[in-house]
């Protein structure tokens, strides 16, 4: 089978996590979505991912309410790494090797990232899951996600939303919202289309990266897209 992608970085929201749940990590989701990294791999394809932590806390919102951003930013990074222990755990289960890497370091708990071991584990077919952001404040986990696909220097960098593409407006609020099935990194910049924050796009950008956005709640939606099918948004 003739793949479109060697090696790819799935962006996964904290709140794909939570399937019906107000909060925190719903298993069952958790587990569907680890036999479709488990059947990517299964391809042959070697997958990195990013998760964010919204399900269990957002730096953001507690700056809105006048604590310190950088201390809710810190917050939000060990959220992230809470959600990729799960998911690590989930993806063991399937049979396949998958490994944590924190930008923050904790290694008790978990590997801490660095470049060199990080090459060496996607090279030996381990699913690699990036935990704590860029390990900064003030940078979201999309901008993580952009930064470990260039790193990595992954093929296509694979966005999880809500909705199963790209559109001019958010189509559960607006009907009349029309959508894309590709689009340059340069029209969502100008268009300032919110699919991802700027600073991931301009890296993506600058990189040559596409970002193909699809639906998390699509069943299979993942293994379709890494083989180049499926519904998605092209941004390239």
């Amino acid at each position: 089978m003739s793949l479109p992608y060697r090696r790819i970085l799935l962006k996964l929201s904290g709140e794909a996590l939570m399937g019906d749940l107000a909060f925190g990590i719903d298993n069952a989701v958790v587990k569907r979505i680890a036999d479709e990294i488990a059947q990517v791999v299964a391809l042959g394809v070697e997958i990195g991912v990013v998760v964010g932590g919204g399900n269990i806390f957002r730096g953001v919102s507690l700056a809105a309410k006048g604590a310190d951003r950088v201390t809710g930013d810190q917050m939000g990074m060990l959220a992230t790494v809470m959600n990729a222990l799960a998911l690590e755990g989930a993806i063991n289960n399937t049979g396949c090797n998958a490994r944590v890497m924190s930008a923050v370091g904790m290694p008790t708990i978990c590997e801490t990232f660095t470049h060199r071991k990080a090459l060496k584990h996607l090279e030996n077919h381990r699913v690699l899951i990036f935990a704590g952001g860029t390990g900064n404040p003030f940078f979201t986990t999309d901008s993580g996600a952009a930064l470990r696909a260039v790193e990595m220097q992954c093929d296509a960098l694979l966005k999880a939303t809500q909705v199963d593409g790209i559109y001019t407006a958010d189509p559960n609020k607006d009907p009349d919202a029309v959508r894309f099935d590709r689009i340059s990194h340069q029209e969502v910049l100008s268009r300032g289309l919110q699919v991802m924050d700027t600073a991931a796009v301009s890296l993506a950008k600058d990189n040559n990266i596409p970002v193909v956005v699809f639906s998390i709640h699509e069943p299979g939606g993942l293994v379709e897209v890494a083989q180049g099918r499926g519904t998605a948004t092209i941004v390239s």
